[in-house]
């Protein structure tokens, strides 16, 4: 009988010990990091769950990344018999907090045997009375690839606001490009080969191209291949950006730099441990240095340089922003962006009118126009250029006195503050 990949993984593993004393066995410690606990340095630590996860994990699936035995009855999909690599949740003891899980290898009447670790210490199989048995799991798509819809719908929408729509600029290299899709890539996705007889035919139809017929060739092109889905949501909107501009291969190479590991151009278990055990605010700031330097040498950057870099700006912006604040990432779609509607009508915020570039623009329009003529019927000579220096000064000093109110008020108002401050969950539309 043929067995599931992830089965191949642990049967590799199979005869790993831990190491007696203080020291600890590194390939334990590896289980523990394939799953996103790079911080445990031990391997007293109960290892079963790291063990399953880090199995899993390597064959490609979505772990729990838990280190809690019992998080398996909540993943996949149950079974009502035992089947050869399904996940099997034991009890353990009389404390319902506890319990053990492996993978099972077979069943008798009353006994279920199981590939698992720390099991006496070590990668075993051992035999488990039938009446411990929680609960048996087997992967279900859920645990594929990259399927979180929620993230992937916000990264996208960034995305979209970074690419914008119609272009066919004869300097990019790209050609002719709708809402970030190129022809040649839409060619391939229709699953056509490019030449001159549907050129024309294909650019129109590229041209009428909207946001509900590109999502799902980002989602098999880019999102799923670049497995952006497995990442912290701060820095999958990083990796996820970079994916489509540079490529999944080299976004994949980019993230590798950023994290210190092995750079080969495919996103396996160390990068995901790796991308789980380090601060995110520090990698995407390293990732976002990688991609400027990556810009600056294309033989290009003189056209599209500045657009470039800005684009870097905004998307470490966003990601940063939920990466401090913790927030989901359906309420911090872009920097920059306001939030819309299905109608498309921005949310709209008030201010008050002197912080309002274009209201003191009118002014200054207005004066300059004005104070010239009627000036010198009161002896007074005002020039345009006088009135129009005079206002851009007025406007940094409004913007400065606006400011330092702000800071003074933000910091008089927590020495007020009596009462914790209370996060609530807000919902925008797309």
């Amino acid at each position: 009988m043929e067995q599931p990949a992830w089965l191949d993984h642990a049967w590799q593993e199979a005869g790993v010990r831990e190491t007696p004393g203080p020291a600890s066995n590194s390939r334990i410690l590896q289980f523990f990091r394939d799953v996103g606990h790079a911080d445990v340095t031990s391997d007293e630590v109960a290892w079963c769950a790291a063990f399953v996860g880090a199995c899993l994990e390597r064959a490609g699936l979505r772990s729990t990344r838990s280190l809690l035995a019992r998080s398996y009855l909540d993943w996949g999909v149950p079974l009502a018999d035992a089947k050869l690599g399904a996940v099997a949740v034991l009890s353990r003891g009389s404390d319902p907090g506890q319990g053990h899980a492996g993978f099972v290898v077979g069943a008798a009447k009353d006994q279920l045997f199981l590939l698992g670790g720390n099991q006496k210490d070590a990668v075993t199989v051992q035999s488990f009375p039938m009446g411990r048995l929680l609960g048996l799991r087997w992967p279900s798509t859920a645990e594929g690839v990259g399927q979180n819809d929620e993230l992937f719908e916000a990264a996208l929408a960034h995305v979209l606001e970074m690419e914008g729509g119609w272009t066919n600029d004869p300097h990019d290299p790209g050609g002719p490009t709708n809402l970030g899709i190129t022809l040649s890539v839409f060619a391939a996705w229709k699953g056509l080969t490019l030449t001159d007889a549907n050129r024309q035919a294909l650019m129109e139809e590229l041209k009428r191209l909207d946001a509900a017929a590109v999502r799902p060739i980002y989602r098999e092109r880019y999102w799923n291949p670049s497995r952006a889905g497995d990442l912290p949501p701060a820095l999958a909107v990083m990796h996820f950006d970079a994916a489509v501009n540079h490529g999944v291969s080299g976004a994949a190479r980019m993230l590798q730099q950023a994290l210190g590991v092995s750079v080969d151009g495919k996103i396996g278990p160390q990068t995901l441990a790796a991308a789980h055990g380090q601060p995110v605010a520090e990698v995407i700031d390293r990732y976002a240095d990688i991609r400027r330097a990556r810009y600056r040498s294309l033989s290009h950057f003189w056209r599209f340089g500045r657009g470039w870099l800005r684009r870097v700006d905004r998307t470490v912006l966003a990601a940063r922003q939920i990466a401090s604040t913790g927030t989901k990432i359906s309420q911090q779609l872009q920097a920059g962006a306001r939030p819309m509607s299905q109608t498309g009508q921005t949310s709209q915020t008030s201010k008050w009118w002197g912080h309002s570039i274009t209201i003191w623009g009118a002014i200054i329009t207005a004066a300059s126009t004005v104070l010239p003529t009627i000036g010198p019927l009161f002896g007074i000579d005002i020039t345009p250029d006088l009135v129009q220096e005079f206002g851009d000064q007025v406007i940094l000093v409004v913007q400065a006195i606006g400011g330092l109110i702000g800071i003074i008020m933000t910091i008089y108002g927590r020495t007020r503050a009596t009462a914790s401050l209370e996060r609530k969950q807000v919902t925008f539309q797309l």
